[in-house]
């Protein structure tokens, strides 16, 4: 099973050098423990407050595509159900199915927008090694 990209990068506070980040370094920072940048070595934390919101609110878009997926489908057949019954032309169906399918793009484009993120991460404090 490959890791799909997240597109979450991370600018090193001592080196000024953007890394994307991997999926470890990512768990790490949602347990709060520093990691080394692998340009100059240093410990790297995510400590300012604005950014760990930003960080936490990602986790909100991880169900978006699976709930799409199941709205679009409930949507198709409900207008499939719709147009067999009578109360909807072929054409008026077909419309139907195409904005569910429009929004669920839209939605999807909007989720990937947001899951583009650069966070600036901070030295470690000494402790925390």
């Amino acid at each position: 099973m490959s890791a799909a990209p997240t597109g979450i990068k991370g600018r090193c506070a001592h080196c000024q050098y953007t890394l994307v980040l991997k999926p470890w370094q990512l768990n790490a920072m949602a347990i709060n423990e520093p990691f080394a940048c692998h340009h100059c070595h240093k410990a790297l934390q995510l400590s300012c407050p604005t950014q760990i919101r930003r960080f936490k609110s990602l986790d909100t878009l991880t169900l978006l595509r699976a709930s799409m997926r199941v709205m679009v489908a409930a949507a198709l057949l409900v207008a499939l159900v719709m147009e067999w019954v009578g109360m909807l032309s072929v054409i008026e169906q077909l419309n139907f199915s195409l904005v569910a399918v429009f929004i669920y793009f839209v939605v999807m484009r909007y989720a990937r927008h947001r899951q583009l993120v650069t966070l600036v991460l901070q030295a470690a404090k000494a402790g925390a090694d």
